[in-house]
């Protein structure tokens, strides 16, 4: 049962962190060491103790070393929740990585609004339990027909979006990824049910995460823990299992969470601080180490790796990596733009003009947060480095009014840091260089 515990207590436990001036050469030889499952960044953080937030003197530098960028953020980065994980990727020279991970004011005391970031465990997790029921003739690509479960908790028969109409896991993971679409996510949520998502978290060693309820949908915390029936049919409209309406008996601790001066309900200004208590929870470690996991299954613990076949990697880092003008079903206007979903490096707009660039990632925006995890590679220049980054652009402490500085604060955060870093990895020195071709895929229309 997935149960939040206080956050002192809980990440306090759960992150004890060794980054001290002068050990990043004892990170890099653990990294080399061979024992792959002791190079992410939750083992590293529980190697030893120190206080949060955490922060090691190479982003630091780096970030003051650009004042035109950072300059404001980085004097006061806890008025602005900056959180950054930067990991460097080292090959051998039989292509196995290491690697030599880097933090800046991380502290997962600090809550920050995870938005759409939720979707990509969501994701995986539908793939994976996809594989675990071993239904014969049930896969990704099945037609998923929901039932309503409520007058909110609504039905779909068809998705006029996919080629051939049909809803299909496999279809959403699309659409969450090229899109972030919100209603492809909830209909994966419905597929899962709060409890398997929540559990499946926990034992995998994400204790800290917290997935309660659906996106932007406005349905009650007693509604989020019902999940509407789902069908699957094959080619014969013939039904191969069916997953019945659930309703989730997880109990949660309480969690107090308020943050800001004021909030509007009913375009009424309430003059106090915003209750995230009951909001979903995905600290940024987590969040990285799940793209790690992914990205490089092997290089995490055995617990932490989703159980996914090669297929399903082969259709998420496809989809992870694709833009919006790529896809023919779904069929995207102008109005996404080939940086639409890409907040590191791009700034979430504009064209990708550079083809040899590629950025598996997902990103997340609402209530003034704006965060990204992703691996970005340049096939062309043999760079490759993972990047999470969460920031908070909300300079008047007033959620639900619409105006957040995600324009002046939030994107030019994003799309600088992406540029520094990669900059600064086009000039870093490695002895083996990366083969890069897992990664890289023709996107046809």
């Amino acid at each position: 049962m997935a149960v939040d515990r206080h956050l002192q207590f809980c990440w306090l436990m759960k992150f004890k962190v060794v980054l001290l001036a002068g050990i990043a050469g004892w990170f890099l030889q653990m990294a080399c060491s061979g024992a792959r499952t002791s190079t992410t960044v939750s083992s590293i953080l529980k190697a030893g103790s120190t206080k949060m937030p955490v922060t090691d003197s190479f982003v630091s530098n780096l970030l003051h070393s650009h004042p035109q960028y950072f300059g404001q953020i980085s004097k006061t980065p806890e008025a602005f929740n900056v959180q950054i994980i930067y990991t460097q990727i080292n090959r051998d020279k039989t292509n196995r990585p290491s690697f030599d991970h880097h933090f800046y004011n991380l502290n997962p005391n600090q809550y920050f609004y995870p938005a759409s970031t939720v979707k990509m465990p969501i994701a995986f997790l539908a793939l994976q339990k996809i594989n675990e029921l071993k239904v014969a003739g049930l896969s990704s690509n099945t037609t998923m027909i929901t039932e309503a479960a409520g007058e909110k908790l609504t039905a779909v028969v068809n998705d006029p979006s996919a080629a051939d109409g049909r809803p299909t896991i496999a279809h959403y993971i699309k659409k969450i990824f090229l899109a972030s679409d919100n209603d492809a996510s909830n209909r994966l949520y419905e597929f899962l049910g709060q409890e398997y998502i929540n559990n499946t978290l926990q034992n995998m060693g994400y204790d800290s995460v917290q997935i309660l309820h659906r996106l932007s949908l406005p349905v009650s915390e007693e509604e989020n823990r019902i999940s509407n029936a789902v069908n699957f049919y094959d080619d014969d409209s013939q039904l191969i299992y069916r997953k019945p309406v659930q309703k989730s008996n997880l109990l949660f601790h309480e969690r107090r969470t308020s943050l800001g001066t004021g909030y509007y309900s009913a375009d009424q200004l309430v003059q106090r601080p915003f209750d995230f208590s009951r909001k979903n929870r995905l600290p940024l470690a987590d969040l990285h180490n799940m793209l790690t996991a992914v990205i490089f299954p092997e290089a995490v613990e055995e617990k932490q790796r989703f159980t996914l076949t090669p297929n399903d990697y082969d259709f998420l880092y496809r989809h992870m990596s694709m833009m919006p003008k790529e896809s023919a079903h779904p069929q995207y206007d102008s109005s996404y733009s080939d940086a639409y979903v890409k907040f590191l490096l791009f700034g979430g707009g504009g064209a990708i003009e550079n083809k040899n660039l590629r950025i598996f990632n997902k990103v997340g925006d609402a209530y003034g947060f704006l965060t990204d995890a992703a691996y970005i590679v340049d096939f062309a220049n043999g760079v490759e480095f993972l990047l999470s980054a969460t920031i908070y652009c909300n300079s008047d402490g007033i959620f639900n009014d619409d105006k957040y500085d995600y324009d002046a604060v939030g994107f030019p955060f994003m799309k600088n840091l992406g540029k520094v870093i990669y900059d600064y990895e086009l000039k870093r020195k490695k002895i083996f260089q990366p083969d890069l071709s897992r990664f890289k895929f023709q996107y046809n229309q």
